[in-house]
């Protein structure tokens, strides 16, 4: 009888550690949405998956494209900090935004520090990883085939791809099918899919008849959970940009503590562009990073069950968006020798 009820306490405990799983999972993938990201006058360049204005749908200024009130004065706020990155001479870029929850997010803030030097077009998914975004794959996936990234690509024509991804396996990201997150298939699959991923880019851009875009792999912010994963995960991404020519923009060390990069932490102190701009300087001295019941996210709106860019000002979208638009920024001058 005492065997028998060890083997009922040992099945309870591994059922409510897999409910607790699930729960972290899904709270991770529905806080999808932070950004600071109030629809601004300077965000029409940026476009969703179907190519239509963001946030350019008829709605009041002010408002996010999900119609939720964030405070107007965001507008213009994310650009004015660009002055030791000035925009390129010349026309906008056409470029491509793919991408998880953290992409949904900031895209919109993105596209708004990125408006004189590329015209983005977003397509990021909440919950989503890079064999989401695969034409190949045979598994489910969250992403529609119109909206994979070479069907994208073959479309937009882009000279610039970046790609966010934060490494997600959970059980509602079907295409990685049972692989459990930080095991060594995971990375394994991590490492064959952004070589595919790679190779897809590279053959739709010849079949759309224009040169290879530029990827840029995003650096992913600190996992409290496991440190060690996103360390690989990173290196996976740095690996292939120098093996295939692309480029890196390290978005996590612009949220992680100077000299101890994949240490997590939920505030930071303030930036001189946080210290001249307070509602940036969130707690005084210091910016909140996270909200205290997401430490994945950055949007400090409260979570949502509907993905979408986020609706409240947070210093760390700002972070991690300009650490990306940095690096856009970088590569567009330096293609044209300004």
């Amino acid at each position: 009888m005492s065997g028998k009820r060890t083997t009922s306490w040992a099945v309870a405990a591994t059922v409510l550690g897999l409910l607790a799983v699930a729960v972290l999972g899904w709270r991770l993938l529905v806080a999808s949405d932070p950004s600071g990201a109030a629809a601004t006058p300077a965000a029409p360049a940026a476009r969703t998956p179907e190519g239509k204005a963001v946030p350019g749908d008829g709605g009041a200024p002010g408002e996010t494209p999900s119609g939720s009130t964030a405070d107007a004065s965001t507008g213009g706020d994310p650009g004015t900090d660009q002055a030791e990155q000035p925009a390129p001479q010349g026309d906008p870029v056409p470029a491509l935004y793919l991408g998880d929850s953290i992409a949904m997010e900031n895209q919109i803030v993105l596209a708004g520090l990125l408006e004189k030097t590329a015209t983005l077009r977003n397509a990021p998914y909440s919950g989503t990883t890079v064999c989401d975004y695969l034409e190949r794959g045979k598994d489910r996936s969250l992403v529609p085939p119109q909206h994979k990234a070479a069907a994208l690509v073959r479309e937009v024509r882009p000279e610039v791809v970046v790609l966010q991804f934060w490494g997600n396996a959970w059980g509602y990201t079907p295409c990685m099918g049972s692989i459990v997150q930080g095991s060594e298939p995971y990375y394994e699959r991590y490492v064959a899919d952004v070589r595919a991923l790679t190779a897809e880019i590279e053959r739709a851009a010849a079949e759309a008849g224009i040169a290879r875009p530029r990827l840029v792999w995003v650096l992913q912010g600190p996992d409290p959970m496991a440190p060690d994963r996103i360390r690989r995960v990173n290196g996976i991404y740095e690996k292939q940009a120098r093996a295939a020519g692309d480029l890196t923009a390290d978005a996590g060390a612009a949220v992680s503590r100077p000299g101890d990069r994949y240490t997590h932490v939920e505030r930071l102190p303030c930036t001189a562009y946080e210290r001249a701009h307070p509602e940036y300087c969130t707690d005084g001295t210091s910016t909140r990073l996270h909200r205290s019941d997401d430490y994945l996210h950055f949007c400090l709106a409260p979570t949502t069950k509907t993905p979408k860019p986020c609706a409240k000002r947070s210093p760390g979208v700002l972070r991690y968006s300009r650490a990306i638009a940095d690096a856009v920024t970088g590569h567009v001058r330096s293609t044209r020798g300004t």
